[in-house]
Parts: C-alpha cells; sequence; structure tokens
C-alpha cells in the first residue's frame, strides 16, 4: 500500500468515527434515533420498553455490558467460594464456623423480607443473599482454604473492595463515568491475576 493510499484509508476511519460521535450526539440532545442501534436489532419481551424516552434506552444497551460483566464476576466469586468451603467442610459449609454471624444474620434477614413480601425466593443457597462486600469478607476470614487459588490476602481484599465501590453505579442505574470504566477494566484484570 502507498503512503497516499495510507493516508486516505486514516482520514476516511478518522471522519466516519467523527460522523458518528455526531451522530450519537444529536440523539442524545434531540432524543431521536439516527442509527441502527441495538435495541432496534434486538426485539424486547416487554411490551412497555418502547415507553421508555429513548436516551434512557440508549443508556441501559450502554450500561448492559457493564452490568453483564459484573453478573459473570460475582456469580463466578459466588461459585467460587461454594466449591472451595463445599469441598473443605462439606455441602453445609454455611452453617459451620466459616461464615461470620453477622453475615448469617444479614442473610437471614434478607430472606425473611423477601418470604413477607410473598416474592418467589431467588435461591436455596444462602450464598445468593450475599452481598459483594460479604463475598470478600468470607474470602478473607478463609483466606487459608484460598491460597491454592489466590495468590495474596492483601490484594484479593483490595481488588474486591475497588471493584465493590465500582458496582455501585452499574447496580443504581447511574452510566459509568469513562475513568471508572478503566477502573473496572483493570479491576477486573487484577482479579484474574490474582487467581493462580
Amino acid at each position: 500500500m502507498t503512503e497516499k493510499t495510507d493516508l486516505y484509508l486514516r482520514a476516511f476511519g478518522m471522519s466516519g468515527a467523527q460522523i458518528s460521535s455526531e451522530m450519537r450526539k444529536i440523539e442524545r440532545e434531540k432524543g431521536v434515533t439516527l442509527r441502527a442501534t441495538k435495541e432496534a436489532r434486538k426485539a424486547r419481551k416487554h411490551e412497555d420498553y418502547a415507553n421508555f424516552e429513548q436516551s434512557i434506552r440508549d443508556d441501559a444497551s450502554w450500561m448492559s455490558e457493564y452490568y453483564e460483566i459484573f453478573y459473570c464476576l460475582e456469580v463466578s466469586i459466588r461459585k467460587l467460594i461454594n466449591d472451595t468451603l463445599t469441598e473443605a467442610e462439606g455441602a453445609d459449609w454455611w452453617n459451620t464456623d466459616r461464615v461470620a454471624v453477622g453475615i448469617k444474620n444479614e442473610v437471614q434477614a434478607i430472606k425473611n423480607k423477601e418470604e413477607q413480601a410473598a416474592i418467589t425466593l431467588r435461591s436455596d443457597n444462602p450464598i445468593d443473599y450475599t452481598t459483594f462486600g460479604q463475598l470478600s469478607q468470607i474470602i478473607t476470614d478463609n483466606f487459608d482454604l484460598f491460597v491454592p487459588i489466590i495468590s495474596s490476602k492483601g490484594a484479593v481484599s483490595r481488588v474486591l473492595n475497588q471493584l465493590n465501590l465500582l458496582r455501585g453505579p452499574i447496580a443504581h442505574c447511574c452510566p459509568l463515568a469513562a475513568d471508572e470504566r478503566d477502573r473496572l477494566k483493570l479491576a477486573v484484570r487484577d482479579w484474574f491475576r490474582l487467581l493462580s
């Protein structure tokens, strides 16, 4: 490829990126859809979805990637804890001294609240009622069992605390700032680096 052709290709790519950026800006400001979006391609099952403002639906679609990351992360951490403690203590590990009484009490309170609200219980497994912070505590309180899997107790505490802070905006439907998206990417990478 000649230098001139390379220059034209770069200019073409940059022009496309600028146009796309301007179109997104107009869509947000005017509440219109100018481009084919994931929502347009993805049929929604909930009949009232289209009643929400387009800008809110766009933000939701954009944030769904980060929700999915946290969903996978949190479920995999619960599985890691459950598998590790089941191997060490048996299937009834939750009812041993491996789980702090305060965590057990908080989990029971949440289960009771759900039962009284007459909603379908989320799970039969108590670990599914724990918060992200409590998952971190269970790992650090039982770090002797996680040594073959996780390389550093201090590092796991730091990484999980960082992830817990980043989880807030995602769980409470707030857009994630650019810096926080970068932090999330690094924190998830740090988590996988900790796993031996």
